[in-house]
């Protein structure tokens, strides 16, 4: 099998690396910085771990490379604006925007979204970063170098957050996860449930929209779109064209990973559907040290990615699978006192939404 090279060397391509060496696929994670011959991406499939990157002697050297897959998709889907120029062609449903261009713009946009509004950067910001919610008579608090750099979108009342993560190939087969349910705060994907069996209208609804999307851009590998719950159906927040942090539970919790789906996709390998037996948590672990206590519960799998721990920061995070509802929610249980206090919430959020999705 081809090796493949992974533009970017941070948690996601660290992840694929150790997806593919049980399937001897050599997985070469690069940085961007790297020098192009230190990188043995001639004869290698090229993939991604993020969505743009900067103009570098290596991705100058990778934009011309035939076997970048998705090459020319990233940039349209990393740019905001031109993701929801996408969604509006394929008449998929995502919450009421429009370009900020002008100050003078602010009544008309109230007068339109209503009392609240989200300002996103149409490139970059990640984790709550690059983004503002803003009411009326708080405009005057957005950056001047805003106008003409970031989208404006109506704020949504919802009752939940999803993503689904699925794959396609370079046939056009798409499979997929069961939708997880996401907690975030402030910006930041705090935890994710996912159901064996989730909501069937919900679900089939996810896969027509994420289907349509990965068709339209003839699409190879895994790809997220994150939705807002909005009664009975989705409004389509963001898509993400690479492996995604909401799909981390599936590596403990499916019999096949987003990250080794991702590479039989890219290098059409047999493409499954993933089978999904137990309910699964993921937990994130954010600007957090490492405890060695969190072993001792059975359930836990801990996922470090031995990084610098700072404030805000990804530094790794828990996965646990269990058939039992009750032993996963003891295991949540016994797993709070084990966590900083900024963590309670998240767990007992977990915990319930075992419960109130499957019933």
């Amino acid at each position: 099998m081809k090796p493949v090279c992974v533009l970017g060397n941070g948690q996601l391509g660290r992840m694929m690396r150790q997806a593919g060496e049980p399937l001897g696929i050599a997985v070469y994670p690069v940085g961007l910085d790297a020098e192009p011959e230190s990188v043995p991406f001639h004869n290698s499939v090229i993939t991604a771990e993020i969505e743009r990157w900067p103009e570098t002697a290596l991705t100058r050297e990778l934009a011309d490379h035939a076997a970048f897959v998705n090459r020319d998709i990233f940039p349209r889907l990393a740019d905001r604006l031109t993701q929801k120029q996408l969604l509006d062609s394929l008449n998929l449903a995502t919450a009421p925007w429009q370009l900020l261009a002008r100050a003078d713009e602010w009544p008309h946009v109230f007068a339109s979204f209503g009392e609240l509004a989200i300002v996103k950067r149409r490139v970059g910001g990640y984790d709550g970063r690059g983004q503002w919610r803003l009411r009326n008579g708080e405009q005057q608090t957005l950056p001047a170098e805003c106008y003409g750099e970031c989208i404006v979108e109506q704020g949504i009342h919802f009752s939940g957050e999803v993503s689904l993560v699925g794959a396609r190939n370079a046939h056009g087969k798409c499979v997929f996860y069961p939708l997880t349910h996401n907690l975030h705060q402030d910006g930041i994907l705090r935890a994710s449930v996912a159901l064996p069996q989730p909501e069937a209208t919900l679900q089939q609804q996810a896969e027509h929209m994420l289907s349509t999307i990965m068709n339209t851009l003839n699409y190879v590998g895994v790809m997220a779109m994150e939705c807002f719950i909005v009664g009975d159906r989705l409004l389509i927040n963001e898509l993400a064209p690479r492996v995604h942090n909401s799909g981390h539970w599936t590596q403990n919790g499916a019999s096949i990973s987003q990250f080794e789906l991702h590479l039989r996709a890219i290098l059409d390998l047999p493409l499954p559907a993933p089978i999904v037996e137990a309910p699964a948590v993921m937990v994130n672990l954010i600007g957090t040290d490492v405890n060695t206590d969190w072993l001792a519960l059975p359930l836990i799998h801990l996922h470090w990615y031995e990084k610098e721990v700072r404030s805000g920061r990804k530094v790794g995070h828990l996965n646990l699978t269990s058939a039992t509802i009750s032993q996963l929610q003891h295991t949540l249980q016994a797993l709070t006192p084990l966590l900083p206090a900024e963590y309670h919430s998240g767990l007992a959020w977990a915990a319930e939404k075992l419960v109130s999705e499957r019933s």
